[in-house]
């Protein structure tokens, strides 16, 4: 059968309209899988709706449509979700073809209507799209099942506005309709039989896209598509996987760098990319209203958190500059730099050798500059700072849990417990499982998997994991071994090249160790990462997790255990362990016997940890937003070079789709872990790097932006999907907020100077005018040349009689000769006491302003039982309504019936 013209169809709909009040159209069976025509019976339509409807009939003629429409062929039905395969000559097509069939006309008994596209009309004239749409019938029922809240009254609660120092910000406001698309609407779950109930001025408009998208999705990740090896398949994923299916997408409202032409609804995807994706709007809001219409509240909650938290940063960047100005200007003033530097003080203290035989002796004002930089990060402020962290940190995730309440209240999750898609069972552990059992809760029967089945597969999981993070620590100690390899090498070769003795005085032979031995570790880190996150999937997959929150769950403590390790244990090495194993001149100790231990500068270990903490963080960052960012525009290029075959055909709008990446379900997952890493990397270590939350914020703010436009330009429309918080992430940085107490407090204590220098200041100083002065000389212990082992002994010959080096020990005169002294108990006991009291403080702070700050405010808490007495009275009336209608009664005596009887009631009461 060929297609009918344009005319004929509008003289058909017009003949049908003029004769009854429902339109109806029939599936036919004998069609093509391109020509379909469908079944539709609706009530009688007003004119205006009709006449809309014929000039979108006139617009959509199929030789002339827009390469932007998001219509069916008819120009009404929207197209909800596409499919496309490509046909292979491979040993497997019949049965992939028969799967696609069999899926189709499931799709189609659930009630989806489907359209298909021939290959021939397709760009590269190889693939077949089918679009999907959910008529309202469809809609209507599943938006019933999943409990989707929709309007029944616009809110009579003014929305939230904070007049204080309102006008400073209005230069970051975004306009009213861009920020609040939408009014407020008291809302209750979806209901068929309660349709007037609901704010229904269009079918076709009521329900979002994206709850369309959703609904779609939940069908098609539960149709069967036939019974293979006694078990019932079923699911969109499987047929993705096995490549029945090339993908599977709802579709962009339009293209991004223009808005939509009639009769296309509003571009939502325009107004994203003009007001949001950006990056000359890196200083504006974000819409994150918008962004939860178009994307769905999962995504949106992600561009909450990360606004937030970067608005957070913003006061704890300005404490940190503030710190190391203070640094800065102090820097030229600092005692232990001046005597240093001093070469009558730091010029006549000869130090040992720093390693084995090719080191010589060293002057000690060969590190001015090194003291000096030292001083940036260590010094007064470094105690204040981490203190501030400390308090800091507990005000962000208080805060957070009063924003998270604020805007479950305002999208409509006051009541969501957890998204229904996350508790449901996974489709693949579905058709694995052969067991059943009784649900507790819903008394249904439930595919079930026994224990014995798990227990291999946790025992691999288990065993994968500590494997790499074995390897991690393996490949840090490798590391650690080149350090002390090559450290003897840059030493010789600085020493012996005369054109380097300049550089020499800011670029000594350990900043050099330290900087490659930096940038190696990142390249460590960097390559170990990209492979385990592909083993790591595959374990978890395998696992065959019940539900998608347990997938998500154990994703997440994989990745988050592998990457906790990869990424800090060289700044744990360097904080707490580097240089505090040392042993003295005459008897180190040895890595495997081999390798002496590294030491610290005579400074010590701080900046060594800044430059470690810089590389990782700040290359991590670049790293990864220019991966975001070049990634996805490379192999869309090369994508679309590849299809174009024939520039003369359409381009429609499904096609560009489908050209673009696709985001995944674990996109989101990723971008939140990128976020937690950083989030450890401002708080463990921040006191040794008060500049880490500047850098912090300036990524996030260009991380906004870059996620912003690579979804809206770069990546299919990912499907809608529903949270209400930020789930295990939320326990996570929990769990990290208090750890960063305890390290914070050991960076002051063990790998900064200031401790040394407060015991020295007040129990050993004779001073009183300087109270530092000779400090420096106090804290580097004596050591006899002559006592030096044979195969530690410098291989040129010098004069010197002794040596000093880091450390609180005995003369060589003393009975007791290079044991500790008493002053290294004292620093020691001072250490320990600084600990207890700082953790002390900070957990009390933290503990009061955990009960202060209310997790729901009280504002809040107000507005969701007003509109929860609200929806009860609208609910009441309502049914009432109906049941004087039912009853047929007159308003008046029906309510004068119900006086009477509550007369009779409250008389009973009296009498009893």
């Amino acid at each position: 059968m060929g297609e009918p013209g344009l005319l004929e169809l509008v003289e058909e709909e017009v003949r049908s309209n003029s004769q009854d009040t429902g339109y109806t159209f029939q599936m036919s069976e004998s069609l093509s899988s391109r020509e379909t025509s469908f079944l539709i019976n609706e009530e009688s339509t007003p004119a205006k709706r009709f006449n809309l409807f014929l000039r979108r009939r006139l617009m959509f003629q199929k030789s002339k449509q827009s390469k932007d429409s998001i219509f069916f062929r008819d120009g009404i039905r929207q197209i909800d979700f596409v499919l496309s395969y490509v046909d292979d000559i491979k040993k497997d097509s019949d049965i992939k073809a028969e799967r696609r069939k069999e899926f189709e006309q499931n799709l189609r008994k659930s009630g989806l209507e489907l359209e298909i596209e021939d290959k021939r009309d397709s760009e590269d004239g190889r693939t077949y799209f089918v679009k999907i749409h959910a008529p309202w019938e469809v809609l209507a029922t599943y938006a019933e099942v999943l409990g989707i809240k929709m309007p029944i009254k616009e809110s009579d609660i003014p929305r939230t506005e904070h007049l204080p120092f309102n006008c400073m910000f209005a230069p970051v406001k975004l306009p009213e309709t861009v920020k609040y698309p939408r009014p407020e609407y008291f809302t209750v779950q979806f209901n068929r039989r309660r349709q007037e109930l609901f704010l229904i001025d269009d079918k076709a408009t009521f329900f979002k896209s994206s709850s369309r998208n959703r609904i779609v999705y939940y069908i098609l990740s539960r149709c069967p598509f036939g019974i293979e090896d006694g078990k019932i398949k079923f699911g969109i994923e499987r047929l993705l996987n096995s490549n029945t299916y090339s993908s599977a997408y709802p579709l962009h409202d339009g293209q991004y760098w223009k808005p939509s032409e009639a009769p296309n609804p509003v571009n939502e995807r325009h107004i994203l990319h003009k007001n949001w994706a950006r990056f000359s709007y890196f200083y504006k809001e974000q819409p994150l209203d918008l962004i939860r219409d178009y994307y769905g509240e999962k995504i949106a909650i992600y561009f909450v958190f990360l606004g937030f938290y970067t608005e957070m940063l913003f006061i704890a960047a300005l404490v940190g500059l503030a710190c190391f100005i203070y640094g800065l200007l102090s820097m030229g003033s600092n005692p232990s730099s001046v005597e240093i530097c001093d070469p009558n003080v730091g010029g006549q203290m000869i130090m040992c050798p720093l390693c084995d035989q090719v080191c010589d002796y060293w002057r000690l004002n060969t590190t001015c500059w090194a003291s000096k930089f030292s001083h940036l990060f260590d010094n007064e402020s470094t105690v204040f700072f981490a203190i501030f962290m400390g308090i800091w940190v507990t005000l962000f995730l208080e805060f957070w849990k009063q924003r998270q309440a604020r805007l479950g209240y305002e999208w409509d999750l006051v009541d969501f417990e957890e998204e229904q898609q996350q508790h449901q069972l996974r489709p693949e552990f579905e058709a694995m499982c052969k067991h059943r059992k009784m649900n507790a809760v819903t008394k249904e029967m439930e595919p079930h998997m026994p224990l014995f089945r798990h227990i291999p597969w946790y025992f691999l999981s288990g065993a994968t994991v500590t494997l790499w993070m074995a390897l991690v620590v393996t490949s840090m100690v490798a590391v650690i071994v080149y350090r002390l390899s090559v450290f003897a090498a840059f030493a010789s070769f600085m020493e012996s090249e005369a054109s380097l003795q300049e550089v020499k005085r800011f670029f000594t032979p350990q900043l050099a160790t330290s900087l490659t031995g930096s940038c190696l570790n990142f390249i460590v880190i960097l390559i170990l990462n990209f492979f385990y996150e592909k083993i790591s999937a595959w374990i978890t997959k395998m696992e065959l997790p019940r539900t998608y929150q347990e997938y998500e769950s154990s994703l997440t403590l994989k990745m988050f255990l592998f990457q906790f390790v990869n990424f800090y244990s060289s700044c744990f090495y360097v904080a707490f362990f580097k240089g505090k194993f040392v042993g003295y001149p005459g008897k180190y100790t040895y890595l495997f016997n081999v390798w002496r231990s590294e030491e610290c500068d005579p400074g010590g270990c701080l900046v060594e940890l800044t430059t470690q903490l810089t590389i990782i963080m700040i290359g991590k960052q670049i790293f990864t937003n220019i991966k975001e960012a070049i990634y996805p525009l490379v192999l869309n290029w090369w994508r679309r070079r590849k299809a174009r075959t024939n520039s003369e055909k359409l381009y429609s709008r499904w096609e560009q789709d489908h050209d673009l990446q696709c985001f995944g379900q674990l996109g989101l997952f990723y971008e939140y872990l990128e976020t937690v890493i950083q989030f450890g990397f401002v708080t463990l270590f921040v006191a040794s790097f008060p500049l880490a939350p500047l850098f912090a914020l300036i990524n996030n703010i260009v991380e906004i932006r870059v996620d912003a436009w690579k979804l809206t330009t770069q990546y299919r429309r990912p499907v809608a999907a529903k949270a209400h918080s930020i789930g295990v992430w939320q326990d996570i940085l929990a769990g990290m907020a208090v750890l960063s107490v305890a390290t914070n407090a050991f960076i002051v204590a063990f790998t900064s100077d200031i401790i040394p220098r407060l015991v020295y200041y007040y129990a050993y100083s004779t001073n009183t005018t300087q109270p530092l002065s000779g400090y420096v000389n106090n804290s580097l212990s004596i050591f006899l040349t002559a006592d030096f082992p044979n195969h530690t002994v410098p291989l040129d010959k010098r004069d010197f009689t002794t040596c000093r080096y880091r450390d609180y020990r005995n003369p060589p005169g003393d009975e007791n000769k290079y044991l500790h002294n008493m002053q290294f108990w004292h620093v020691l006991a001072a250490k320990m006491t600084f600990i207890i009291i700082m953790e002390h403080i900070v957990f009390l702070v933290k503990f009061l302003l955990a009960w202060m700050i209310p997790d729901v405010p009280k504002d809040v808490v107000d507005r969701i039982k007003r509109e929860k007495l609200m929806t009860v009275r609208i609910l009441h009336d309502f049914e009432l309504n109906k049941l004087k209608e039912k009853l047929g009664l007159n308003p008046n005596e029906f309510s004068k019936h119900v006086m009477i009887e509550e007369n009779k009631m409250q008389l009973a009461k009296s009498t009893i």
